[in-house]
C-alpha cells in the first residue's frame, strides 16, 4: 500500500472527521455507500447529510 493510499482519519478542530484512502464506507444499516478520495463526516450529531458533514456544526455553534 503507497502512502497516498494509506486510510487517514483526522479530526478537525469544531468541525468535521476528514477521512482519506478508504476503499469502502459502510453505513450504519449495512449497506455501503460512494467512498471518494476525500470525505468529511459528521461528528456533530447535527447533519441532515449524516454521515456526511454539512456545516451544520457551524450554524449551531457546535464545539468538540
Amino acid at each position: 500500500m503507497s502512502e497516498q493510499t494509506r486510510p487517514s482519519v483526522t479530526v478537525t478542530k469544531d468541525g468535521p472527521y476528514v477521512v482519506t484512502g478508504i476503499g469502502e464506507l459502510v453505513l450504519p444499516d449495512g449497506s455501503t455507500g460512494e467512498a471518494k478520495p476525500r470525505m468529511f463526516l459528521c461528528r456533530c450529531g447535527l447533519s441532515k447529510n449524516k454521515p456526511f458533514c454539512d456545516g451544520s456544526h457551524s450554524r449551531e455553534g457546535w464545539t468538540g
